[in-house]
């Protein structure tokens, strides 16, 4: 469970990371991309963190 929990904040860090360099990109693709890359990672992040409430339910 503290893999889980350790990739979890892993993967919100990274997306915030991702965010920042974002908003302060001048390049419009650039921009695109880590908007693209904050939003995949905060995807994976619910996943994880749904994950672990499951498994906290079945134990």
């Amino acid at each position: 469970m503290q893999d889980m929990l350790a990739q979890l904040e892993k993967l919100r860090r990274d997306a915030a990371e991702c965010e920042l360099i974002r908003n302060l990109a001048t390049d419009p693709k650039k921009r695109e991309l880590f908007d693209r890359l904050a939003a995949h990672l905060t995807v994976l992040a619910s996943e994880v963190e749904r994950a672990i409430l499951e498994s906290g339910k079945k134990g």
